[in-house]
């Protein structure tokens, strides 16, 4: 059951509408039903439910499905009402729920992994479903025949997906840090080109296909959007989350993004701004402010007779520079840094008060999301993780109201 939250303060701060409770193990998924007081999880416990909101205001399960392994992602088409389940076992499951969400059909499995699947997309116009599994591997199967259509593997777990309807274009981030751009066919498919920035495992990926950008988030507890219709290669880092980014959603009317990370930090970030690039950290033997040697420059420490230094980066330009040089920290929003990074003394000095104006703003879920999805045209947004809780909140106080326009995602 779940318990309706009734306080609506005027805030600048998400609003918790509803807390549902009832999962036994971690829920790993929750999608809300666009144009319905709904709401679809999955869970580790082996159910997926169907919660809708009654008359009381509480959200109680009209289905209740028990799976044969425990369930690990989701995907939900509105329109056709087919919901795609991934298991830890590997295998994708479908099914048909009924116009009043009381009833749920099995349709057909799908052996599409040997492994945990840890994203699906179903492409109506294809009649695909699209996975990634912990078997290092995407794969594409019919919806009408359940045949496999063709597979790509990587060197380690495929952990995201995301998919250009038109272009038929396939994003995967995988566990070493890398995101794969593939070009799906019928029957094949050919790498387009690969993506690193990333120091740790990619968690989740959001692909706009209006600006033609990609976001990606990682258990570095960063993010970077890749300008990928600019074609120039420009990446725009964002830091501000203290802990594994684990879901994001970019909402294309406001030009804000939005993102969860595991210690429950929701974050909404300008991306309406004018941002600079983060800088490529330059590498030398000694500190390019005051030319002391670093510790391993042999050499230059012995024919100045003095010790070699530890060797840091300024985070605005990218300086290679000792300890002494960079003794000051500053937040530089406007580079993505929106807590206090190592920045030498110059740069410290170059930065105005009106520069460290924060472009995002920062709010606490208090539980430990694993899992987050929008309904933007009604502004909610629905949370989930590994205590068990699902919550859904209203977002217009921090994002605006003109979502309420109706741009949906895909």
């Amino acid at each position: 059951m779940a318990a309706e939250i009734h306080s609506r303060p005027q805030s600048s701060r998400p609003v918790l509408l509803s807390k549902i409770e009832g999962h036994q193990d971690a829920v790993t998924a929750a999608l809300l039903i666009p144009k319905e007081d709904g709401v679809i999880t999955a869970s580790e416990d082996r159910t997926i439910r169907v919660w809708l909101k009654r008359d009381s205001g509480q959200y109680w399960p009209s289905i209740y499905h028990t799976m044969a392994s425990p369930c690990s992602t989701m995907a939900y088409h509105h329109d056709s009402r087919r919901i795609f389940v991934g298991q830890d076992n590997g295998a994708v499951m479908e099914f048909h729920v009924s116009e009043d969400f009381n009833k749920m059909n099995f349709i057909k499995t799908y052996p599409a992994h040997q492994n945990r699947v840890s994203a699906i997309i179903f492409s109506l116009a294809a009649e695909w479903v699209i996975s990634t599994g912990h078997d290092k591997c995407v794969s594409w199967m019919c919806t009408r025949s359940g045949s496999m259509l063709g597979r790509h593997f990587f060197t380690s777990w495929a952990s995201c997906l995301q998919y250009d309807f038109d272009t038929q274009y396939a994003f995967v981030g995988d566990f070493s840090g890398q995101i794969t751009l593939l070009k799906l066919e019928q029957n094949t498919c050919s790498v387009i080109t690969t993506l690193k920035g990333h120091e740790g495992s990619i968690a989740c990926l959001w692909w706009d296909p209006i600006q033609r950008l990609l976001f990606s988030g990682a258990s570095d507890n960063s993010i970077i959007m890749w300008d990928i219709g600019g074609r120039k290669g420009r990446t725009l880092l964002l830091q501000g989350h203290h802990d594994r980014v684990q879901s994001l959603c970019y909402l294309q009317l406001t030009r804000q993004l939005v993102s969860c990370s595991s210690d429950g930090g929701i974050a909404v970030w300008n991306m309406d701004v004018s941002r600079e690039e983060a800088p490529q950290w330059l590498e030398s033997d000694s500190c390019q402010k005051c030319e002391q040697p670093f510790f391993w420059n042999i050499k230059q420490m012995w024919d100045t007779k003095t010790l070699g230094l530890r060797q840091h980066h300024c985070r605005k330009c990218g300086q290679a520079v000792c300890g002494k040089c960079s003794s000051k920290r500053s937040s530089y929003p406007v580079m993505g840094f929106e807590f206090q990074v190592r920045v030498c003394d110059s740069c410290y000095d170059s930065i105005k008060e009106e520069d460290r104006t924060s472009l995002a703003t920062f709010h606490e879920g208090k539980h430990n999301i694993s899992h987050m999805s929008m309904d933007t045209a009604r502004g909610l947004m629905v949370t989930c993780g590994t205590d068990r809780v699902v919550k859904i909140w209203d977002m217009t106080p921090v994002v605006g109201c003109s979502l309420a326009t109706g741009f949906s995602p895909h």
